[in-house]
């Protein structure tokens, strides 16, 4: 019989972000089991520093309509130019509206994996460097929850600053290792944080919580982008070495 470490082990390296979902829905009974899995999660002083919310049926696809109209506006001031830029900034529409800033340069030194990732991807799906269409249509699908028949919105506290956003990170991976163990598909998606706007308007949200990300969950389908997997770096490149000793 396997141990608890190889089934541990298995799960983690089964887990993948899925990136087309079928729309079945997801039973309650199933979806709050891997809600009390990740209410266990260790947090700063037990202080569990986050909120969620959680969207289905027509909540979840009046969020989809208006986020995906606020990306088709973005879209469209881009492609304006000057004249588009300027006008959006004048309407705010498809303006980012966001509690953390999610469109930013990335450190030099994690370009390459980013890219080697993006690529990847894109190639697997056919996808042209300069097919700038068929990229925005796939950024879309974001906003669309890729399909999926709920979505998890991750709310953090002000006030425990970064801190707060760790203790997410664990709830956030606690929470996909219980759904890749109940037969759920899931994808994290920090693009769902650019606009905070339709969330609030949705859901009760306490002031004090800033929107962090969210997490598309269902059952996946049998797209072959769900058969994409980038790997991962050799755990020396993530080990720091310590210093020579001075003479």
């Amino acid at each position: 019989m396997s141990s608890a470490a190889d089934h541990l082990s298995a799960l983690i390296r089964q887990r993948r972000s899925v990136r087309d979902f079928r729309r079945t829905p997801i039973p309650n009974e199933v979806l709050y089991a891997v809600l009390d899995d990740a209410n266990w999660s260790p947090s700063w002083s037990n202080t569990q520093p986050y909120r969620i919310a959680i969207a289905s049926g027509p909540v979840r696809d009046q969020l989809a309509a208006e986020l995906t109209a606020r990306f088709d506006a973005g879209m469209k001031a881009i492609a304006g130019g000057m004249f588009g830029k300027l006008k959006a900034l004048f309407t705010r529409q498809g303006l980012p509206d966001g509690d953390v800033k999610v469109d930013f340069e990335y450190p030099e030194d994690l370009l390459s994996r980013r890219r080697a990732t993006g690529f990847g991807l894109y190639k697997l799906l056919g996808i042209e460097r300069d097919d700038r269409a068929a990229r925005n249509a796939q950024m879309r699908r974001n906003f669309e929850f890729f399909g999926a028949p709920t979505v998890v919105f991750v709310f953090v506290h002000k006030g425990l600053r970064e801190f707060s956003a760790l203790d997410a990170g664990i709830f956030l991976q606690t929470f996909m290792l219980s759904a890749e163990a109940h037969g759920l598909a899931t994808c994290a998606q920090g693009a769902l944080a650019t606009w905070a706007g339709p969330v609030r308007a949705a859901f009760d949200v306490p002031a004090e919580y800033n929107l962090l990300c969210g997490i598309s969950v269902g059952f996946a389908s049998e797209h072959k982008v769900n058969t994409f997997n980038p790997g991962r770096a050799d755990i020396a490149d993530m080990v720091v070495p310590t210093r020579e000793s001075n003479p």
